[in-house]
């Protein structure tokens, strides 16, 4: 279930929260039969961390993912002419494969909460919860190598391949954590953004792209509005870490800081030679940070000019997307349905 609600948006989230309801509906059923044939524990594992069930295994009731990835992957074949219903399957891989980097991500950053709710490995123990995650990445690719789909063979050396750039990713993340923060460059951790988010996005638009029958061209652009389009959510989600209600989010507030992460509007903020910077650095040298040193971080960032810069980034992201997609569907008024979610991933506040 979406965390906002359809009748309080405004009329473009509207159109991308109904759409992400029809694919939740579409995509969920494949979704929870793949899951199904995991074994024993695995299953329930990956039910709970999907929202589905409770730690008892009981039916839960809280949300669960926007399925935006899926999304991504039908609206990208629909934008090229292409029906989307065989490709259902393959949103479906994307999904796990983006739920699996999420289960481990929460590992590695030792996040307690996820969705309102303890993590899977805060239930379940680490190395049951790392273990689903595994099961969950494989199980993605599977359902590609058993769709007898012509796509579906090129459609699964890309997703293995954006799972190896995301496996990158994490580890460059984790790296650049242990450097100093004025060590730290904006050139590095845009790179690092890109393989950590950008890539699964551009891999599901690809994805989309090749289950409608579309010319290397065309997939290659689709992969670059994806990638594009995948900075600025980082970005917006970046700002979120930092300002986000945790009423929306279900994270304290500051999260981001508080973890000391070197986000984009955090490095941009220590890289811009202000007093404002160097006041973030010396909190950020410091072990820990309270509830009042995280607000001053908060400060600081902004005074710095990092979250300003933050959202112009994101802007020009997404133009440089539309300029992409415009490549692959010269006329945009075929792609509504992808630009309806572009503009819903980069203006969330939440």
């Amino acid at each position: 279930m979406t965390t906002i609600s359809v009748d309080a948006a405004t009329t473009g989230e509207r159109s991308a929260l109904l759409l992400l309801d029809r694919v939740r509906g579409v995509v969920g059923p494949r979704l929870r039969e793949a899951v199904d044939t995991l074994p024993g524990e695995l299953r329930r594992i990956a039910a709970y961390h999907f929202g589905w069930e409770e730690a008892d295994g009981g039916p839960a009731a809280g949300p669960a993912g926007k399925a935006i990835r899926p999304a991504l992957v039908l609206a990208a074949a629909r934008a090229l002419g292409g029906d989307p219903d065989p490709a259902v399957g393959a949103a479906a891989a994307v999904e796990l494969a983006h739920n699996f980097t999420l289960l481990h991500d929460d590992i590695v950053d030792e996040d307690p909460t996820r969705r309102h709710r303890p993590t899977a490995w805060a239930v379940f123990g680490l190395a049951d919860a790392l273990l689903a995650g595994d099961a969950m990445s494989a199980l993605a690719l599977r359902l590609l190598a058993e769709d007898p789909h012509p796509a579906a063979a090129p459609a699964l050396a890309r997703l293995a391949d954006c799972v190896v750039e995301l496996c990158a990713g994490q580890q460059t993340d984790c790296a650049l954590e242990r450097r100093p923060p004025h060590e730290v460059s904006v050139a590095e951790v845009t790179v690092m953004a890109t393989a950590k988010t950008g890539a699964l996005l551009g891999c599901a638009c690809a994805l989309g792209a090749l289950y409608a029958g579309a010319d290397e061209e065309a997939v290659a652009a689709m992969d670059a509005f994806g990638r594009e389009a995948g900075l600025a959510f980082q970005l917006i989600d970046d700002l979120i870490g930092i300002w986000g209600d945790p009423g929306r989010t279900g994270k304290p507030a500051g999260a981001d800081l508080m973890a000391h992460k070197k986000s984009l509007p955090v490095v941009a903020a220590l890289a811009s030679g202000t007093a404002a910077g160097e006041e973030l650095a010396a909190l950020y040298a410091r072990p820990a940070l309270d509830a009042e040193a995280v607000v001053a971080a908060a400060d600081a960032v902004e005074r710095a000019g990092g979250r300003d810069w933050a959202q112009s980034q994101a802007a020009e992201r997404m133009a440089s997307a539309v300029e992409q997609l415009s490549r692959a569907v010269p006329d945009l008024s075929a792609a509504g349905d992808l630009l309806a979610l572009a503009e819903f991933v980069t203006r969330r506040s939440r």
